[in-house]
């Protein structure tokens, strides 16, 4: 039988000496050993056929199963809250990157004219931009 620790003792050293390691995870973030996008790319085809096969097996809804509502919650709300401040503000420039070319075609598109509350004409405009703000989406 192989000799190993507990899970707990395992998962109490994890918690003690991992947050340390802050730096090691800086350094490998700013000088890995691979390009993450070279090796993403290459990896295309491993990541569909496992995609399938996890569709195949069923192991989407199985996960969701197991974790619940329960654990996204939690985390959610214990480790998210406190990391959202930082985290909209650290995304603020990815944020209007992606956001332009579709802010662009809404101030780009002419709208027909509204109606009054409830006019079908007014779906009108809906139709027009979003058949705009799609094109856009699938162009790229």
């Amino acid at each position: 039988m192989a000799k190993i620790r507990s899970a707990e003792e395992i998962a109490a050293k994890y918690a003690r000496v991992t947050p340390a390691r802050s730096t090691d995870y800086s350094d490998g973030v700013k000088a890995p050993k691979k390009s993450w996008s070279a090796e993403a790319k290459a990896a295309k085809d491993a990541w569909a056929q496992g995609v399938q096969e996890a569709v195949a097996g069923g192991r989407f809804e199985k996960g969701v199963s197991k974790a619940g509502d329960a654990k996204w919650q939690t985390k959610a709300v214990e480790v998210g809250v406190p990391r959202w401040g930082a985290g909209v503000t650290a995304g603020k420039g990815d944020y209007q990157a992606g956001f332009a070319p579709y802010q662009a075609v809404i101030a780009g598109t002419e709208l027909p004219p509204k109606g009054a509350k409830g006019d079908p004409r007014n779906f009108d405009r809906v139709v027009k931009l979003g058949t705009a703000l799609h094109a856009k989406k699938i162009a790229g």
